[in-house]
């Protein structure tokens, strides 16, 4: 199988993944700026979690533009990255509606941190094919913004039963040090494509 394939067949899944949060912000039955308001608490989770879905979606596109060739194991590792990708509507939504309890943000929490593991390991296997000496493996590095992002998750996880806003913190925090596009393996695959004659 070709990557473009992979990546079709997951860009359509992620396309529906962000459908259905949409879908779980509920219009309100009264037309009132109040009725409106309450729905604040809902639509930032909607927000952040788009956001997330948005960076997954941007990395996971350069990560397999970089992918030399799919294996078997490479499309279990994409998956089940998938696989935790989709259970992020539900935590939004759950959070969402109980914004101030504790097992919600915390639930939050984990299903940020499972996705961040499959794609560490799609990522290794990845690299894995193309090579320890390639500019895959050249352009991720230490990968410091990888290896901080669990602990975070696991922070905002221990958090949520003392202070659950400490821990949307920490989530927000993560959101915003991925939200500036990380460009390193983008780089890499222009500066070994050949130009055009």
């Amino acid at each position: 199988m070709r990557p473009e394939r992979l990546s079709a067949f997951s860009d359509g899944v992620i396309a529906i993944i962000i459908t259905i949060m949409v879908l779980e912000l509920k219009v309100p039955h009264e037309a009132t700026l109040h009725a409106l308001f309450e729905l604040t608490p809902l639509f930032l989770s909607y927000v952040l979690s788009f956001i997330y879905v948005g960076i997954y979606w941007n990395n996971h596109h350069h990560l397999l533009h970089a992918c030399p060739r799919v294996t078997g194991g490479i499309l279990w590792a994409n998956m089940h990255l998938l696989f935790w990708l989709s259970l992020i509507p539900f935590a939004t939504a759950w959070m969402g509606e109980n914004h101030d309890a504790n097992l919600p943000v915390a639930v939050y929490g984990f299903v940020l941190l499972m996705p961040a593991i499959a794609y560490y390991i799609l990522q290794s296997l990845i690299v894995h094919i193309a090579g320890p000496h390639s500019q895959l493996a050249h352009a991720l590095g230490a990968d410091i913004k990888g290896k901080l992002s669990p602990l975070f998750y696991l922070g905002g996880m221990a958090l949520a039963f003392v202070a659950p806003w400490g821990s949307k913190a920490l989530y927000v925090a993560v959101a915003l040090m991925w939200l500036v596009p990380d460009r390193r393996i983008e780089k890499a695959v222009q500066d070994h494509t050949p130009a055009p004659r």
